[in-house]
């Protein structure tokens, strides 16, 4: 409920703190004191648009501080909560209102957009009357209002968890055959690319030993003639080995004679020989591999081409283009396969659609059965505030072809003010006054179901008689035993069955020529006067007084 409301700087109120007590309380005051000043500080607090002008003249800057007493389980502090805000405590909304038209918002004292300010008050405060600024008026409202009423927010949420996962399915299912279809139109591509690839099996790292192979072979003939000059000069008769083979022969024959004198000379010169024929060898096994063949020249140089051709073709690398024909022969696998996937996502769409339309349809038979029991009631309602010849209906349009989170249905709150007349949407044909009346029997009606636990009532007893008043009031105490109610009022059947009074009255500001208005509590004397002065007017009167003890009695 609302705990506290502190008010600074705002139209004629210089500085206000108002503790609320649960249950009703009802604010009175003559017509111009301030009381609906009080009502667009409030509505300024729960994240109301802000102006400028509701700057007290004179000052900078005007704020409304409202703290709210909640249970720990309220929507209100999950709200809170997503916006990253501390509720640990109370809930404290405050905004701060500028001349030039700026405001700033703020939860326990943390930064807010005014969006999330508006988004948590509007759980914590519904205002009723000429300051009503949701409630219901709003048909968007209409429907959950009708589900709160009958119990049916387990059910609703069923529905929109099958709508969510339908949703999801027809979406991952509209995705898989767009690809499927993208597929196909490119199969005939894919299996002549795959085919063409397929002839000519390429593998990585060939192009480049190709292209050194090409790069060998181009330099064939030239080669040859060199080794073919380096094996003349190795082994031809120029060669140097049989003249040193002799030289070791002689050299062998004398080392009889001169003991080990000539044994290195001979090791080295044997060294000479081994390392001729080791260059032989080299050399022969150097003239095999540069052996030059135009046709291997001419094969090398088509496989090469080939290659880059397909690279330039498909637009990848050469060493890539095994990998590009694995992928493509996937894809072309991958068409086959999808359509056996894609079966199979029809198969559970269409058992998720039917498992929502059966979970839509039973919630839609039970909004018109409690439709009924909602219209009933509120119907008894009615006709103790002078509105005993119109109907209220709750008025639902289903369509089967929804597939809406919120079922199929559509939820309207209509009514008949009178007999004869065209019924329709409660905000087209009810007056100011029967509109007040109908929303304070719904109400009482939905009190306990989804309601806010602060709801304020802003004149709603404007322009009806003293029966009708006292109705008023007694549906305002009953809602009140419920969830805690203000009341503006000018009634005093009202104000007489109101656990707290409070008045609201204009005051000179001392040391100026200006006035500022203050509210103050009202114990038991001063209430009878206050009632008693709603009774007789500017002069109160010893029997307005008894009257006004009597209706106090009453309510008591």
């Amino acid at each position: 409920m609302l705990a506290e409301l502190l008010i600074r700087d705002i139209v004629l109120i210089d500085r206000l703190a108002i503790r609320f007590p649960a249950g009703l309380s009802v604010l009175t005051g003559e017509t111009g004191a301030g009381k609906s000043i009080l009502l667009d500080a409030v509505a300024l607090a729960l994240g109301a648009r802000g102006d400028g002008s509701l700057v007290r003249h004179g000052e900078a800057q005007g704020q409304v501080t409202a703290t709210f007493d909640l249970p720990l389980d309220h929507p209100a502090r999950a709200a809170a909560a997503a916006a990253e805000i501390d509720t640990a405590g109370d809930l404290i909304l405050r905004r701060v209102q500028f001349t030039d038209g700026r405001t700033r918002a703020f939860v326990n004292d943390q930064p807010v957009s005014v969006q999330a300010l508006k988004a948590i008050g509007a759980s914590l405060v519904e205002i009723h009357g000429q300051h009503d600024d949701r409630a219901l008026t709003d048909p968007a409202s209409h429907r959950a209002i009708l589900d709160a009423y009958g119990g049916l927010q387990p059910l609703a949420r069923e529905v929109a968890e099958r709508s969510r996962a339908l949703k999801a399915l027809a979406a991952e299912l509209a995705a898989h055959e767009s690809r499927v279809e993208a597929a196909r139109r490119e199969a005939e591509y894919l299996a002549h690319a795959v085919e063409e690839l397929g002839e000519l099996a390429p593998t990585a790292g060939e192009e480049a030993a190709l292209a050194e192979r090409r790069q060998v072979l181009m330099q064939g003939e030239k080669i040859a003639a060199d080794l073919a000059d380096a094996v003349e000069a190795v082994a031809g008769p120029s060669s140097a080995v049989p003249s040193l083979s002799a030289a070791i022969r002689k050299l062998e024959r004398r080392s009889a004679q001169l003991g080990d004198l000539l044994t290195p000379a001979i090791q080295a010169l044997d060294a000479v020989l081994v390392a001729y024929d080791d260059a032989q060898a080299a050399l022969d096994a150097a003239v095999a591999a540069a052996a030059h063949d135009p046709g291997e020249l001419e094969r090398t140089e088509d496989r090469l081409f080939k290659l880059r051709a397909a690279s330039r073709k498909f637009g990848v690398a050469p060493d890539e283009l095994g990998a590009l024909r694995d992928r493509f022969a996937g894809e072309l696998a991958a068409i086959e396969a999808g359509e056996e996937r894609a079966t199979g996502l029809r198969r559970e769409r269409d058992r998720a659609e039917a498992a929502y339309v059966e979970a839509a349809r039973r919630l839609s038979a039970a909004r018109v059965e409690t439709a009924d029991r909602l219209g009933e009631a509120v119907g008894a309602e009615l006709a103790p505030l002078k509105l005993e010849r119109a109907r209220f209906s709750a008025r639902i349009e289903t369509d089967p072809a929804s597939r809406d989170p919120a079922g199929l249905d559509r939820v309207e709150f209509w009514a008949q003010t009178n007999p004869g007349t065209r019924p329709g949407p409660l905000m087209k044909v009810a007056s100011g006054g029967e509109l007040s009346r109908f929303m304070l029997a719904l109400k009482v009606v939905l009190a306990d179901r989804g309601s806010a636990p602060t709801l304020v009532f802003d004149e709603i007893d404007t322009g009806v008689g003293g029966a009708v008043s006292d109705a008023i009031g007694q549906r305002l105490a009953r809602l009140a035993e419920r969830v805690q109610v203000m009341a503006v009022t000018h009634a005093p059947q009202v104000a007489a069955r109101a656990a707290s009074h409070f008045l609201i009255a204009k005051e000179p500001l001392p040391g100026t020529d200006r006035v500022v208005t203050r509210v103050t509590g009202l114990d038991l004397t001063p209430r009878r006067e206050e009632i008693a002065r709603m009774l007789a007017g500017a002069e109160i009167t010893e029997e307005a007084r008894r009257a006004a003890e009597r209706l106090i009695r009453q309510a008591a």
